[in-house]
């Protein structure tokens, strides 16, 4: 098992030997990116960043945007581990490390925003946080019901996906077009939905 424990270890790089990586397909927003700059220069504090060396400088796999919040507020050094890490391992990281996460559980993130709110207004947390000020005063505003609503698993529609040939598709077009005519649906999605069931359940049933 490959040693981490160095890997982990929190060193001070100079901005000037901090490279980004070519392939990184991240990209954020501007208004994001203003917030990352005044949350890093109202704090101090941020994430380190992850790099590998790469001959007397160090390659970004992760924090490109927290290095171009450095620069623009005038920082020469940066805190990073620098990782062992080869090209495809890189690239493994490069598409995993801003893509993988989890999700807010609805309460909480009220909770937060109402105890963020007794320090502060919306439109100053709209400068610092991931939404805009219309999006926290809605969900200041929203409840949540004391009982879970009793949704029925029907009301939710269930993706299916699956690919076909060219010849495959113009069969199917052909016979979804046979019976969407007679489906009393509101859009075009919701008729095929329901020819395609239709022409399951007559095969499901057979001749007759």
């Amino acid at each position: 098992m490959r040693e981490t424990r160095n890997e982990n270890r929190v060193t001070s790089i100079p901005i000037d030997k901090l490279t980004a990586h070519p392939g990184n397909p991240n990209r954020m927003s501007k208004k994001n990116f203003a917030r990352l700059v005044r949350n890093i220069e109202r704090t101090g504090r941020y994430e380190p960043l992850v790099v590998r060396r790469r001959g007397d400088c160090f390659q970004i796999i992760n924090g490109h945007h927290r290095c171009r919040a450095l620069k623009q507020l005038g920082c020469e050094i940066a805190d990073a581990v620098v990782w062992d890490v080869d090209d495809a391992e890189a690239d493994i990281l490069l598409s995993t490390l801003n893509r993988l996460g989890g999700s807010d559980v609805l309460e909480k993130k009220l909770a937060l925003l109402e105890r963020l709110n007794c320090k502060m207004h919306a439109r100053e947390m709209a400068k610092l946080l991931p939404f805009t000020r219309s999006q926290i005063e809605r969900l200041k505003n929203l409840k949540v019901p004391s009982v879970p609503a009793n949704i029925s698993v029907k009301s939710f529609a269930a993706p299916m996906v699956f690919f076909l040939s060219a010849e495959q598709q113009q069969i199917v077009a052909r016979a979804l077009a046979s019976v969407r005519e007679s489906q009393n649906e509101k859009t075009k999605a919701a008729e095929n939905a329901a020819a395609l069931t239709y022409i399951a359940q007559r095969f499901i049933e057979g001749p007759g």
